[in-house]
């Protein structure tokens, strides 16, 4: 079948052969004058016929060479073959425009012949690329991939707002201000009207220690925004079937997606049952408060002479820096310490002791 096929292949393509070749061969022979000849019909004619002429010695060789190129192209993996096909695509419209190009040259023969190398060149090149880079171009889109969606997840984390609700407690005590100056508190600080309401009405009480209290409030809010290293909005979002300013405080932190910031107690609680993040600044005090108190005993190596008369200093397994007043005589000792005081700074934490005489 695919040699009758092959056949009828030559036919066609003698036929083309013919109508396009044959009046120039006629002409090199001087044979352009016979009307026959000439006829158009009759050079598709004479070329179908001696092209399948020609097929019958030539078809079992064009059967073979198909066989084996099917078996080659089924050998090969369907991803090498692609990228080589499109590499193949890529060359051969190259070469079309070089091609156009040529055109300008005003030498038909040469400009052909041209056109036509470029084209085997640029076809193989083009198909030889697609297939040995396959890897590096599948990387390639797969890495840019991986990049675009890491900026995508980069620029949502960017435009995400992350919310800080506060309520009266946590404003009254007043350390929020000193700790959104360190920076430690990241996003924007919310200040419901309720709240503020409820602050107000302390800071009008009859009572001097609640209007003490409530002036404080007003003081710290206004630091928060003077300092400006956080962005703090009053929001009049506000809540009437609910009277108490704690559960009002819950709902606008679900629906804002925000954190309360409190020293409450029971609201810390509440907030937990409603599945609402809660940061509570004794917590914080907590965990950031001094591992050792004056009075405390400890037992220390003193390894060196400190930088003032007398000092001897020894180091915590954390690192922290120990200055035993009057430990320069109990170098390379271990001794009995009884802390003094302790120094916190933004560099670190030093703890002053003295000798614990037995």
């Amino acid at each position: 079948m695919l040699k009758r096929v092959i056949q009828i292949a030559f036919l066609f393509v003698g036929g083309a052969l013919g109508l396009i070749f044959l009046p120039i061969f006629y002409e090199l022979i001087d044979l352009s004058f016979n009307p026959w000849l000439n006829n158009a019909y009759v050079s598709v004619l004479l070329g179908a016929i001696l092209l399948f002429a020609l097929s019958f010695f030539l078809a079992d060789y064009c059967v073979k060479l198909i066989r084996w190129l099917e078996d080659v192209l089924i050998k090969v993996p369907t991803g090498d073959l692609l990228f080589g096909t499109v590499g193949l695509i890529i060359g051969l419209i190259l070469a079309y425009f070089v091609g156009v190009a040529l055109e300008r040259i005003e030498l038909p023969s040469i400009t052909g012949v041209v056109s036509f190398v470029i084209s085997v060149i640029l076809g193989y090149l083009g198909f030889q690329i697609g297939f040995r880079k396959r890897e590096d171009i599948l990387s390639l889109f797969i890495l840019s991939k991986q990049e675009r969606k890491k900026t995508e997840t980069i620029k949502q984390e960017q435009t995400t707002v992350h919310y800080k609700l506060l309520d009266t407690s946590v404003i009254i005590d007043g350390r929020i201000a000193d700790i959104a100056l360190t920076g430690f508190v990241e996003g924007v600080f919310v200040v419901p009207q309720f709240v503020l309401t409820e602050l107000q009405h302390i800071a009008d009480s009859s009572d001097t220690l609640k209007r003490t209290r409530g002036r404080r409030g007003l003081d710290v809010l206004r630091r928060l925004q003077d300092e400006r290293k956080t962005e703090v909005i009053i929001t009049e979002r506000d809540f009437e079937d609910v009277q108490e300013v704690d559960m009002k405080l819950v709902r606008l932190a679900k629906e804002m997606g925000g954190k309360i910031v409190t020293n409450d107690f029971n609201l810390n609680k509440v907030s937990e049952l409603h599945n609402v993040h809660v940061l509570n600044i004794n917590d914080l005090a907590n965990a950031v408060k001094p591992v050792v108190i004056p009075g405390e005993m400890m037992q220390v190596l003193v390894i060196k002479d400190g930088k003032e008369y007398n000092q001897g200093l020894a180091y915590l397994d954390d690192g922290t820096m120990i200055v035993v007043e009057g430990g320069r005589n109990y170098i390379g000792q271990t001794i009995r310490v009884e802390v003094t005081s302790v120094l916190q700074t933004s560099a670190g934490r030093m703890i002053f002791a003295k000798p614990k005489e037995e």
